[in-house]
């Protein structure tokens, strides 16, 4: 799927095929796989990013004292490893009393394979979006001082809110986004949908098929920032996730495939 190919006629009896560029389930209990037996659908997985974190000498070179900050944000779970991983490595004990805001109730949830899960310590935003989490950070702000673990593809709204509110707070480098060669991949197989998470996975596609036309394949996206990235290309986007009728990925492909009688 070099060059995307003509359009197809996706009532027939054609099996679609559809990349997900996403690490493939661990169990096959995945919606994934439920989908794609109720479909008739052929699912493929394979992910277009992966991240790399930064090493304990490289982060003291940013001269950040992790134990000076009183509260962090997290805005994924990539975020909690790297910033517990980099603190084991440079033999850091965070204070008991530091405060976490995440994007989302299952990154705070995370933090539990970190730390005593403590209700009134961890905040999280009511549906997911920045702007919740800026909301719960703003009753909570008086007199801390923020440290926002990041990669390269950090939230520049909430590093915003912080510079705005003038609050005291620093941005810690503690990972980065690279693309993964996926080239074999889509030469292997033409795809009738291929399904993006990230905007770093639609870079990717274009840092492996710099000539790359959608013609009749059709692209998903999972969040704003990665629909925006799609349309940005010059792609056009078809299954969009969340949405109000479908919150999950899953969700969204089932209502595309029952729109294209795949039923």
């Amino acid at each position: 799927m070099i060059k995307g190919g003509p359009k197809k006629d996706l009532q027939s009896k054609h099996t679609l095929s559809i990349l997900i560029s996403q690490p493939k389930p661990e169990t096959e209990k995945s919606p994934y796989f439920d989908l794609a037996k109720k479909y008739n659908v052929k699912l493929d997985f394979f992910p277009f990013i992966r991240v790399e974190g930064v090493s304990g000498k490289d982060f003291r070179k940013q001269k950040i004292d992790i134990l000076q900050f009183t509260a962090v944000i997290f805005t994924s779970r990539n975020a909690v490893d790297h910033f517990f991983r980099v603190c084991e490595e440079m033999k850091l004990k965070v204070s008991q009393d530091c405060k976490y805001f995440c994007i989302t109730e299952a990154v705070a949830l995370y933090l539990q394979k970190f730390i005593l899960y403590r209700k009134r310590k961890v905040f999280y935003g009511a549906d997911g979006s920045s702007k919740s989490l800026l909301e719960v950070m703003n009753k909570h702000r008086d007199n801390e001082k923020f440290l926002f673990p990041s990669s390269d593809s950090q939230q520049k709204d909430i590093e915003e809110w912080l510079k705005a509110n003038k609050c005291e707070y620093a941005t810690a480098s503690l990972y980065k986004t690279v693309s993964n060669d996926v080239k074999e991949v889509l030469g292997k197989q033409e795809y009738d949908l291929i399904v993006f998470f990230s905007p770093f996975g639609v870079k990717s596609l274009f840092e492996n098929v710099p000539g790359f036309v959608q013609n009749g394949t059709a692209i998903g996206a999972f969040g704003p920032t990665t629909s925006a990235a799609v349309e940005q290309a010059g792609l056009r986007l078809d299954v969009k996730a969340p949405a109000p009728q479908a919150p999950s990925m899953v969700a969204a492909l089932e209502q595309y495939l029952v729109g294209i009688g795949k039923k």
